[in-house]
Formats: C-alpha cells, sequence, structure tokens
C-alpha cells in the first residue's frame, strides 16, 4: 500500500467515524488553487472542518504532534475559502482526527474545536 493509499484510507476510517457520530459529510479532500481541507462535516448547526492525521507507529511522534501551529493557520484560511466559496456564514469549527497503528485496528482520536470562529 503506497503513502498516498494509506492517507486515503485513513481519511476514509476518520470519515466513518464521524458518520458514526451522527456527523454529515458534506465534502472530502476539497480543495482550491491554494489550501485543502481534508473533510468537511456538519452537525447540527455548525460546519466543521477536520484535518486527518496518520501515523503507522508513533516512533517520531503522535500524529496529533505533527499538526503545527502554521498548520492551523493554514486550516483557517481553508475554512474561510470553502465558507466564501459555498457562501456559509453560520458556525463553524476546526477538528483534528488522529489515527495511529495498524489500518486494520487504528486508534482514532477525535479533538474538537482546535480553533473556531
Amino acid at each position: 500500500m503506497t503513502t498516498t493509499e494509506r492517507g486515503r484510507a485513513a481519511e476514509q476510517l476518520a470519515a466513518d467515524y464521524l458518520t458514526a457520530q451522527g456527523y454529515q459529510v458534506l465534502d472530502r479532500n476539497w480543495r482550491n488553487r491554494w489550501c485543502e481541507l481534508d473533510i468537511v462535516a456538519r452537525r447540527a448547526a455548525a460546519i466543521h472542518f477536520v484535518e486527518v492525521k496518520y501515523r503507522a507507529t508513533t516512533r517520531y511522534g503522535s500524529a496529533v504532534e505533527y499538526v503545527s501551529r502554521d498548520k492551523i493557520l493554514r486550516l483557517r484560511r481553508a475554512a474561510l475559502a470553502w465558507n466564501q466559496a459555498h457562501g456559509y456564514h453560520g458556525a463553524y469549527q476546526i477538528d483534528v482526527i488522529t489515527v495511529e497503528g495498524e489500518l486494520a485496528a487504528p486508534d482514532i482520536a477525535y479533538l474538537p474545536n482546535v480553533i473556531s470562529d
């Protein structure tokens, strides 16, 4: 399995997790010329922009450690771009889902509201 295939599999696990928690997945791998969002989902009255991080092993750090301050700022810009592209003016938040370990039996952690508006 290639790195891209493992990343897509981790994103699918994250989307399945969100769906099981009552979220409606609106977009996957949404991108424009400058940015990308892994998952865009809705729950209740808010939109959730979800960054998915996968690590097969924590030998070099956990998946959440790979979400830097710069990455969070890029996610915020991407969220604003999605909002503008879709004419959305309501509440939103940026979340992170980490997927660690073997994809057949991963450890999934949901970190809500990393940054909100």
